[in-house]
């Protein structure tokens, strides 16, 4: 998807998955939480809304944990993509992870779909911001310059699940 600006190396999209629910609730292995209904209907939301703008990555890479698969399959069925597991998504992230990972995704444009508080910490260290939240279901565009560093990317958007109109 070109915004018209300048290109860098790569377009870096976080996408942090949608609602689970209250973790404090849920019994079992927290691996294997799943969507919501509302999470569900989240990332429909998001894939179809990204699907009518062109969006077109050169991979969707997710956490093995049930409810960033289930977001990044969900998203990657509204783009007629395939989803690719990387467990590392599931741990502590740092830039040089996520720089690890967009170099084995290959391509300029790569969607990560995982966890927080890494994600909002990755996305705040890689603007040079000191805060930046990303909520359940949130989807951020950072370009960067590879390998990735601190303060080198520039947040060209962010989108909160409730700036999706629902469409049922």
């Amino acid at each position: 998807m070109d915004d018209g600006s300048a290109s860098a190396d790569v377009e870096l999209y976080l996408l942090r998955h949608a609602h689970a629910g209250n973790p404090s609730e849920w019994t079992g292995d927290d691996a294997r939480r799943p969507l919501s209904p509302k999470g569900r209907r989240q990332s429909e939301r998001l894939g179809q809304f990204m699907a009518q703008r062109g969006l077109s990555p050169d991979s969707i890479v997710t956490s093995p944990k049930l409810r960033a698969r289930q977001t990044a399959e969900i998203f990657a069925d509204a783009l007629g993509m395939a989803v690719t597991v990387d467990d590392r998504l599931a741990g502590a992230l740092d830039i040089d992870t996520v720089d690890a990972i967009a170099e084995r995704a290959g391509g300029t444009s790569i969607v990560l779909v995982g966890h927080d508080p890494d994600f909002s910490e990755v996305a705040a260290e890689l603007v040079g911001a000191a805060y930046l939240p990303l909520k359940k279901g949130a989807f951020a565009r950072i370009d960067a310059a590879l390998p990735l560093q601190q303060g080198s990317g520039i947040l060209r958007w962010l989108l909160t699940p409730e700036l999706l109109i629902d469409q049922s």
